[in-house]
């Protein structure tokens, strides 16, 4: 049996009282590996409430994690000197790790390199970033690029969440050693119950940035499905409808039901998917979203268009690959699935199971922890 190792997350995005939903599945992937390794998190927030930093440790779910709060400013080498100080503070208070584990190549990964330097402890980097893709790589600015391929170059692993984002990085010339591990899924939260034939449910679940998500354009096809088949219900999770409340003024929506519903956590979002006929996700870009994952593990077929990874997790049957953009594709999809009802909730359950429940994620990182300490 091998050793239990401790492992440290240095986190660019995770949970905190400033952002609490920001990089959740972070927080997700340090709790699969937790299951099985001691795990402690360090993640480094601006906060614009306060007047002088502060460091707060909480244990959850088997997690130990400190969240840093810097005194929020524009000044970046100011910034920089916060973080690195609250980066010192917190190292101190950790025992001794045996590897870290990167979310993010920068600029945390600045961080992982110091270690390695000066205690020679490995470390492996998570990538999530949709700003590795063309045309979104050409705003990376120049000293950005230069640290980053440092810290790639001596990083034992890199895991993007999808072959697709691999390419990217390494377009952008972030030479290293790329291992594929996707994203996680608490699949003893999102499973599969039998819906009652009742009214048409479609579902779409994101941020609402309408130039990521095209928003607009699902509004549009919404209102075609109305001619088309009249009522149906289609819920928007994840903001409000202020943006777009004169789009959907100017479409004027007689029969159908388009509802705007605020962020909420997991626990209540997988209600709203198991209820749900059908997820939606219209997307200009994306890497490997959580939620058309969390989709498949409820048993609820996606329509998503074939943008950056998604492809390298879509088996057969569990949906609809279509062209970004392509309002038609979309409408027919819908109407299709207004009417299949050949689903094998089951089948799509076990596929997540196997492939993204937190035990399937947990043996992904473990072997590559001890391969980086051997």
């Amino acid at each position: 049996m091998k050793k239990k190792l401790h492992i440290l997350f240095l986190c660019g995005w995770y949970p905190s009282r400033v952002l609490t939903n920001n990089g959740d599945f972070i927080q997700r992937h340090a709790e699969a590996v937790g299951k099985k390794q001691n795990v402690t998190v360090l993640h480094i927030i601006s906060d614009k409430k306060i007047k002088q930093k502060s460091i707060e440790f909480v244990k959850k779910n088997g997690v130990d994690t400190y969240i840093g709060y810097i005194k929020k400013t524009k000044n970046p080498i100011l910034k920089a000197i916060r973080f690195y100080k609250v980066y010192k503070e917190v190292i101190e208070k950790i025992k001794a790790f045996d590897v870290v584990h990167v979310n993010s190549l920068f600029p945390f990964g600045i961080f992982a390199l110091h270690l390695k330097r000066i205690k020679k402890t490995p470390f492996i980097v998570s990538e999530h970033w949709t700003g590795y893709h063309y045309p979104h790589s050409k705003n990376i600015s120049f000293i950005q690029k230069i640290i980053s391929k440092q810290i790639a170059q001596n990083a034992s692993y890199i895991c993007p969440v999808t072959d697709n984002l691999a390419n990217s990085m390494q377009k952008t010339g972030l030479v290293g050693n790329y291992k594929k591990i996707p994203n996680v899924v608490d699949t003893n939260v999102f499973y599969p119950l039998e819906k009652t034939p009742e009214e048409y449910n479609i579902i779409h679940i994101s941020s609402l940035l309408n130039e990521h998500k095209n928003i607009t354009d699902m509004l549009k096809v919404a209102k075609s499905l109305e001619d088309k088949i009249g009522f149906f219900n289609w819920k928007f999770i994840g903001g409000t409808s202020e943006k777009f409340a004169k789009l959907i003024k100017e479409l004027d929506f007689k029969i159908a039901k388009i509802e705007f519903i605020d962020h909420m956590p997991q626990t209540k979002i997988v209600h709203y998917l198991q209820s749900s006929d059908v997820f939606v996700l219209f997307s200009n870009y994306e890497n490997l979203p959580c939620v058309i994952l969390e989709s498949f593990s409820c048993g609820i077929p996606v329509i998503t268009t074939n943008v950056g990874g998604i492809s390298e997790f879509f088996p057969d049957k569990f949906g609809k690959l279509i062209p970004p953009k392509n309002k038609k594709k979309l409408l027919n999809q819908l109407m299709f699935y207004n009417k299949s009802k050949e689903i094998d909730k089951s089948k799509m359950h076990a596929y997540v199971v196997k492939h993204f429940s937190k035990q399937a994620i947990e043996e992904g990182f473990s072997k590559l922890y001890y391969k980086s300490i051997n």
